[in-house]
C-alpha cells in the first residue's frame, strides 16, 4: 500500500493551490485514498484530454489526514478501553467527541475551515478498506458538512467534529461484526481520514451533484441481451448515498444505454422512479447532533430540483396527450428520473465516459471493478460540466464452474429456485432457515422486522451456525418501503441470502449499493425471486417445519438435514433443494 511519504504536504491551501492530493502527517494513507492514488496515476493519466473536452474529469481535491493523526488520538487520549467494548455506538462516538486531537496538527484543519465556505466531505480511509480479498466498502461512517457558517472556529469545530465522528465509526458495531466475520482483529486496523471537496452546486439552499453514479464492469443481474461482463451503471439525482444506501435509481447497462428499461410498462416504470434525492443543507443549522451521520443532510423532493433547474439533463416528462414520455421537461406531466437526454440522445457523453473509466480501471486494478462518482452541471451554463472520480475497488468474481440445468431447477425436492442469483458456489451445511412470513409482511413492519432479525443472528453467530435468510424488497435499503433496513451486522451469519418480491413489495433487484458490494466479497450466495415465478419458493413446505422460534413477523426453523444449496454465477441461476 502506498504510504505518505508519496505524497507531499499539505501546505494550507486546499482550494486554488497547485497541489490537489495531499497529505497531512506520517504513517499510512488507507486503502481508499491509495485506490484514489492509483486512480490518478494509473487512470486518468492516460485519459486524454482529446478525448471528452466537454468534460473536466479529475480526482476532487483531498488531503489525507494519515494513520499517525489516528494512533496519537487513539493514545492520548486512553480511547481503546471504550472503543473495544460492547458499548453503543452512540456511547463510543460521544466518548470520542469528547476527546482531543493531537494539537501539532490543528493549525493544519484550521486552515482548511477558515479558507473555504463549501461543503467538505470527511471520509473514512482504513488500512483494511478497499482491500482486494474483503472490500470494507460503506462499513466506516462518512460525514459532509456545510462549511458555510460565517464564524471561523463554528467551521473549524464542525470539521473537528465530522473527523473524529469517522474516527469512532472504526468500532462501531457493524464494523466490528464484519472484521471479525473475515478473520481480523480490530488491533489490526487503523484509521486514515479523507477530507475533499463536495462535487455540486449551491441551489437555494441545498448543495448536491445533478448526478451520481455507481458504475461495475460485471454485472451480476444482466437484462435482454446484455451479458455479465458487459457491466451495469446506476444514476440517481443528487449525492451517492441514494445509490449506495439501496434508494430507487435507474440502472442500465453501459454497452446498451438506449435498451428499453426493464418494467412492465409504462406505470410500472413511473411507479419506480426517483421521487427524492440527497443533498447538503446549506439552510438553517439542524439541532447541533456530532454523532449522526447525516447531521447536515436533507432529502429534497424532485419538484425542489426542478425549481433549482437542474432537471433538464435528467427527466423524461409524461405527456398525457400519447401516453408516453419525452425526454427533458415538456409540459407539467409527471417527471420521471431516466436520464434519457444524456442516454439516448448524448446531450452530454457521460455513458462514454463511464465505459473508458471502466475499462481503464480495469487495466489498472487487472480485476473487475466498481467506481463511484458525481458530475456537477452549471443550470446557468456558465461552466463545463465536471466528472468527479470519487472511488475505485476492485469486485470479487467467483470463477469456479456449477452447472444447474433445466431439471434441477424444477426439482420436486426445491425450496428456492432462482434465475437471477449472484455468487458462485456450493453449500452444504446450513440447517437453520430464518424467514420472513409472507402472509403477515408489510412495509410498515420493516424496522421491527430488522430489530428481531438482530437477535436471531446474535443467538445464531454465536452458535456458529450459518443460516439461509428469506425475506422481501431490498435487503439493507435505507428506504423501509423498498426493503428492510438491516445493516451488515443484523445479518452477518446468513451464508445464503434470498430477496423475494411480492405485489405490494416489488421494486428493482439490488446491485449498486456497498452492502451488496460486501456480501459479494463475503462469498455469500444471494438468490432473487420474483412472486410470479414458478417454481420459486416453497412456502407450505417451509411453514411445516418446527420452528424454532416465530413471532408475528417472522420464523425461524431448524432442519434435521442440511439443505443444500447451488448457484451458477455464470448463468445466474441458483437452487436451494432439501431432503
Amino acid at each position: 500500500m502506498p504510504n505518505a511519504s508519496q505524497l507531499p504536504r499539505f501546505n494550507r491551501t486546499f482550494l486554488g493551490g497547485e497541489q490537489t492530493f495531499t497529505r497531512i502527517g506520517k504513517g499510512e494513507i488507507g486503502g481508499k485514498a491509495a485506490g484514489l492514488l492509483l486512480v490518478r496515476d494509473a487512470v486518468l493519466s492516460r485519459l486524454s484530454p482529446d478525448e471528452f473536452p466537454s468534460i473536466d474529469v479529475s480526482i476532487p481535491t483531498l488531503t489525507v489526514l494519515t494513520t499517525e493523526l489516528f494512533d496519537d488520538f487513539m493514545s492520548r487520549n486512553d480511547l481503546y478501553d471504550i472503543a473495544l467494548s460492547d458499548e453503543s455506538d452512540e456511547r463510543i462516538a460521544l466518548d470520542f467527541q469528547h476527546a482531543e486531537l493531537p494539537a501539532e496538527f490543528v493549525g493544519d484543519l484550521m486552515s482548511i475551515s477558515a479558507g473555504l465556505h463549501t461543503p467538505l466531505a470527511v471520509r473514512s480511509s482504513s488500512l483494511l478498506e478497499d482491500a482486494l480479498s474483503h472490500p470494507f466498502a460503506g462499513v466506516y461512517g462518512t460525514k459532509m458538512i456545510p462549511n458555510n457558517l460565517p464564524d471561523p472556529d463554528t467551521r473549524f469545530h464542525r470539521l473537528v467534529e465530522a473527523v473524529k465522528f469517522v474516527y469512532a465509526s472504526t468500532f462501531f458495531r457493524g464494523p466490528k461484526s464484519y472484521i471479525g466475520s473475515v478473520g481480523r482483529s480490530l488491533r489490526d486496523e487503523k484509521m486514515a481520514v479523507i477530507i475533499q471537496e463536495v462535487v455540486g452546486h449551491r441551489l437555494n439552499e441545498r448543495f448536491y451533484p445533478a448526478i451520481s453514479g455507481v458504475g461495475r464492469s460485471y454485472s451480476y443481474y444482466p437484462t435482454l441481451r446484455a451479458k455479465p461482463e458487459d457491466g451495469v451503471v446506476d444514476l440517481a439525482l443528487g449525492l451517492g448515498r441514494q445509490i449506495v444506501d439501496g434508494g430507487l435509481a435507474w440502472t442500465y447497462c453501459p454497452r446498451y444505454p438506449k435498451a428499453p428499461a426493464p418494467y412492465n410498462g409504462l406505470n410500472d416504470l413511473m411507479n419506480n422512479t426517483q421521487t427524492g434525492f440527497w443533498a447538503v443543507n446549506m439552510g438553517s443549522p439542524p439541532p447541533h447532533d456530532p454523532v449522526n451521520e447525516i447531521e447536515y443532510l436533507v432529502q429534497a423532493e424532485i419538484k425542489d430540483a426542478e425549481y433549482d433547474g437542474i432537471l433538464d439533463n435528467i427527466v423524461s416528462s409524461y405527456d398525457p396527450t400519447s401516453d408516453r414520455l419525452r425526454p427533458g421537461l415538456s409540459g407539467a406531466g409527471a417527471r420521471v428520473i431516466d436520464f434519457a437526454p444524456v442516454l439516448t440522445y448524448d446531450t452530454l457523453p457521460v455513458n462514454r465516459l463511464v465505459r473508458r473509466l471502466l475499462e481503464l480501471s480495469e487495466e489498472a486494478l487487472e480485476k473487475e471493478v466498481e467506481i463511484e462518482f458525481a458530475i456537477s452541471l452549471d443550470p446557468l451554463g456558465r461552466k463545463r460540466p465536471r466528472f468527479g472520480f470519487l472511488q475505485a475497488r476492485p469486485m470479487m468474481v467467483a470463477r469456479a464452474t456449477i452447472e444447474i440445468d433445466d431439471e434441477e431447477l424444477a426439482s420436486s425436492d426445491g425450496l428456492v429456485a432462482s434465475v437471477n442469483s449472484m455468487g458462485n458456489g456450493i453449500r452444504d451445511s446450513i440447517h437453520d432457515v430464518v424467514y420472513l412470513r409472507p402472509e403477515a409482511f408489510e412495509a410498515r413492519h420493516t424496522p421491527a422486522i430488522a430489530a428481531e432479525l438482530d437477535g436471531i443472528n446474535r443467538q445464531l453467530a454465536a452458535e456458529n451456525r450459518p443460516y439461509l435468510l428469506i425475506g422481501f424488497g431490498r435487503w439493507g435499503s435505507s428506504d423501509p418501503w423498498l426493503g428492510v433496513p438491516v445493516d451488515w451486522a443484523q445479518i452477518s451469519g446468513a451464508a445464503v441470502i434470498v430477496e423475494a418480491t411480492l405485489p405490494q413489495m416489488s421494486p428493482d433487484l439490488s446491485q449498486g449499493s456497498h452492502f451488496f458490494h460486501n456480501l459479494i466479497s463475503f462469498e455469500v450466495l444471494y438468490l432473487s425471486v420474483s412472486h410470479s415465478a414458478s417454481p420459486g419458493i416453497d412456502w407450505t413446505w417451509l411453514n411445516e417445519q418446527r420452528a424454532e422460534t416465530e413471532s408475528d413477523l417472522l420464523r425461524h426453523v431448524r432442519l434435521d438435514h442440511p439443505l443444500h444449496v447451488k448457484v451458477d454465477g455464470r448463468s445466474g441461476r441458483g437452487v436451494i433443494t432439501h431432503v
